[in-house]
């Protein structure tokens, strides 16, 4: 069916961050489509026909397992779209843009099966992480949340610029837990989405619409094919 060319019909699907932005436009698609989506965000989104939703703080790991669990059964995709800006703490942007990123994904996996998929939202700001790479080993062979905050204030100077150091942390998380997934059958790509509603390359103002497709795309059946994969989506197509 054209309708579903995506083939999301009766999937469900989590996202994060559904209250604004992105993850408001990701819901709304979704939900269009046809999918069961379950939204996750600190605030309580707009978007009507969500099959839940449940209020979480990223920075708190407590919130992150009754969420997962509250929404159990099957996850067919997860939509990682919650992040903060540069003009919050660094360590808050560390703990909810990385450390809760991963805690959230780490127990949804299990939860999927065979054919399933998570997309992440990172940033522009994070496409130097290969540049970076020895660094953010040492944060990503942390074991868990607890590990993940400690090195975050083990590591002052280098949160200078968390937002980037957070971004580029999904990054490098994408690439190198997707060789694990793969042999389950799991898929695991980002996008590094320029400004939103801001000038860009091209001269115009992204949407949140527009950056929201390619993440949709990459976590649809029809990207079966591709993961590991980081998407640069800085150049929009005219509203």
């Amino acid at each position: 069916m054209v309708n579903d060319a995506l083939l999301y019909a009766g999937r469900r699907v989590i996202v994060t961050g559904a209250a604004s932005g992105m993850g408001a436009s990701t819901a709304e698609i979704l939900v269009g489509l046809g999918a069961e989506v379950h939204a996750i965000d600190i605030d309580k989104p707009e978007v009507t026909g969500l099959a839940s939703f449940t209020p979480v703080d990223l920075r708190e790991p407590a919130q992150i397992d009754d969420a997962v669990a509250k929404i159990g059964t099957v996850v067919n995709a997860l939509f990682n779209c919650a992040g903060l800006p540069s003009t919050f703490p660094p360590l808050d942007v560390m703990l909810v843009n990385f450390c809760g990123l991963r805690l959230l994904t780490e127990a949804v996996i299990p939860l999927m099966i065979e054919g399933s998929s998570i997309a992440s939202t990172a940033s522009t700001a994070g496409i130097g992480w290969m540049q970076n790479l020895e660094l953010l080993l040492g944060l990503l062979r942390t074991p868990d949340f607890a590990g993940a905050r400690n090195w975050c204030a083990e590591h002052p100077t280098e949160l200078t610029d968390s937002y980037a150091l957070s971004n580029e942390a999904i990054n490098a998380y994408t690439a190198l837990r997707s060789f694990d997934l793969a042999a389950d059958g799991v898929r695991i790509n980002c996008v590094n989405p320029g400004p939103t509603d801001a000038p860009v390359p091209l001269g115009r103002h992204a949407i949140a619409a527009q950056q929201a497709w390619p993440l949709i795309f990459l976590n649809s059946p029809r990207a079966a094919s591709v993961t590991g994969q980081r998407l640069d989506i800085d150049g929009p197509a005219d509203t």
